[in-house]
Order: C-alpha cells, then structure tokens, then sequence
C-alpha cells in the first residue's frame, strides 16, 4: 500500500463526509438482501405458500402478524413480508449514510433513493399480487423490478467500492476499451435481460405457482422454453466475445477481466441449472437454485457492463 493510499484510508475513517468502510458494507449488504428477497419469495412460491397470508397489508382481516392457525405457509408468507422492511431500513440506513455527500456522490445518493423507493413499490405490488390471487403476470413484474433493483444495488455497491478504495478520479472503466468491448458487453446485458423477462413467462407457465388455485399463462411449455434458451445462447456468445476482445486489447483492465469472467461463469451456471430443472421435471431445489443464479447473473451482468460504458469517475470531497 502506498503512503498516499494509506493517508486517503485514515482521513477517510476520520471524516465523515468521505466514503467509508461503513458504507462500503451497507452497501455490500443492500445488494445481498436484494438478492436474498428474491430467493426467500422464490420459496414462498415453491412451497405454495404465496396466500399464506390472504390478504395485505395485513397478514388476515383481524391480524397484521401470521396466526398460528395459518401453520406453516402463513410464517413463510409473513417471513418474506418481513424481509421487505429489513430491506427499507438498510436503504434508508444508506441514505442517511450519504446525506452528508448528497452534493458531491449526487449518483450514489440518487442511487440509494432509488433503492428506496423501489423497496416502497415492490411492497406495494406484492400487495397486488396477493389482492389478484397470484396472477403470473403480477409475479413477473414483481420479478423483474426486483432485477432492477439488483442491478442498481450493484451499480451502488462498485461506485462506493471504488470511491473508497481509490478515493477521486478513479473512473469505473478501469482500463482501454474498443467499439467491439462496449457493443459485446452492452449485447450480453440486453440479451441477459430478455433471456430474464422470458424466463417469468417460463415460471408463470409451470406448476410452481405459489398457490393451487393461482392462474398460468396458456402458453406451451417446450415452446416457451426454447423461446427463453435463445437469449441465453446470445448472452454466452457476447461474453465470449467480450473476454476474448478483452485479452487482446492493450491496457484493459482488471477489473474489466475479472467481471467479464464473472459473467461467463454465472450465465454457463444458470444454462446448466435451467437444462437440468427442465429435464428433472421443476425439482424444488433446483428450481430455487436457478432462482438465485439468476441473481447472481443480474449482478454479474451489471459489473461487466459498468466495466466497459459507464462514464463515472469517482468525485472528491
């Protein structure tokens, strides 16, 4: 470590109006409880608990909490709707971590509003969801936004990241991009996103609706199946790409390495657990662990597109 880097970490550690160890971490933490939501309302769905609390917000007409009546999918149910506001309470915790840089880290700050108020209308449309008895379609976009909010914890978490580790100047695009790396890593993320949308239409198609009596879409099963494979071909082929453009140009960066690889190896992941869910016939467990690689995809996929086009440089205090 250098002097300079070893005198930016004290002054950070003393100051409060710079990027600190604290909220590096709560930023760490946003983006795993994002991801942790998804898997939790993943189980809430494949154990058939998704009206193990029939109404909202209330848990029942007379209760806000579960009942002891309401067994085991009312604490499934209940647990998720509990995680929901850990997750506000981490939000808000970053805002308030940032209030003091609101003017200087405007993005980061903005990010972290965002989050929060995303937390706000993932509660609201989870609502939605149990007002409209599982509608798929309501499912798929309560999907969705949590993708969304994924990737902006993760846009979030690598900016504080790198204020902190770098302090001012230190750019995301850590090293030499092409025409060629910017358009392969933007084609991986927009094909990853497709291949994400379609997969809701894939889940809301199967037998795992979170209640028996919850409507499916009417599509065929194989065919909407192979529908959702093509942009995850596409994704594996820009990413291929993208790592090889990489090597061969001087001066890219490590971190631009080493999140295209991570891209490759979560998206090779998810391939092989959606082949093997597909021809296990939906085992739970399986299920639920493509439910969380496709988080951990969303975040991958952020990295090596923030890697190659974004234009942030970390600011000064």
């Amino acid at each position: 470590m250098t002097a300079s880097s070893s005198s930016h970490r004290a002054a950070g550690a003393a100051d409060p109006s710079r990027i600190t160890a604290t909220t590096v971490a709560l930023a760490l933490a946003s983006l795993i409880s994002q991801m942790v939501i998804v898997v939790t309302g993943g189980a809430v769905r494949l154990t058939g608990s998704g009206l193990g609390c029939p109404t909202w917000p209330t848990c029942t007409p007379e209760s806000l909490t579960t009942t002891p009546e309401m067994g085991i999918h009312g604490i499934i149910e209940f647990g998720n709707r509990t995680l929901t506001g850990v997750l506000g309470v981490i939000a808000l915790l970053m805002i308030v971590q940032l209030w003091p840089l609101r003017r200087t880290h405007r993005t980061s700050f903005l990010l972290a509003c965002l989050l929060l108020a995303g937390i706000a209308l993932q509660a609201v449309i989870g609502g939605i969801t149990v007002w409209m008895h599982l509608d798929p379609r309501i499912v798929g976009v309560h999907f969705v936004i949590s993708g969304v909010l994924i990737a902006l914890a993760a846009m979030l978490w690598l900016r504080v990241r790198e204020a902190h580790r770098h302090g001012a100047g230190a750019p995301l695009v850590d090293g030499v991009t092409t025409p060629g790396t910017r358009l392969a890593a933007r084609v991986a993320y927009a094909a990853l996103w497709a291949a994400l949308v379609l997969g809701t239409l894939v889940t809301g198609t199967g037998p795992h609706s979170g209640d028996p009596a919850a409507a499916r879409h009417g599509f065929d099963a194989v065919m909407i199946t192979r529908l959702h494979v093509v942009p995850v071909y596409l994704t594996v082929i820009a990413t291929v790409v993208l790592l090889v453009l990489i090597h061969r140009t001087l001066g890219s960066g490590a971190g631009q390495r080493s999140s295209a690889w991570f891209l490759l190896a979560a998206v090779v992941l998810q391939g092989i657990l959606g082949y093997w869910q597909h021809v296990a016939g939906l085992p739970i467990g399986v299920v639920a662990a493509h439910l969380a690689g496709a988080t951990i995809a969303v975040v991958a996929g952020t990295l090596a597109w923030q890697r190659q086009t974004s234009g942030h440089v970390t600011p000064g205090h």
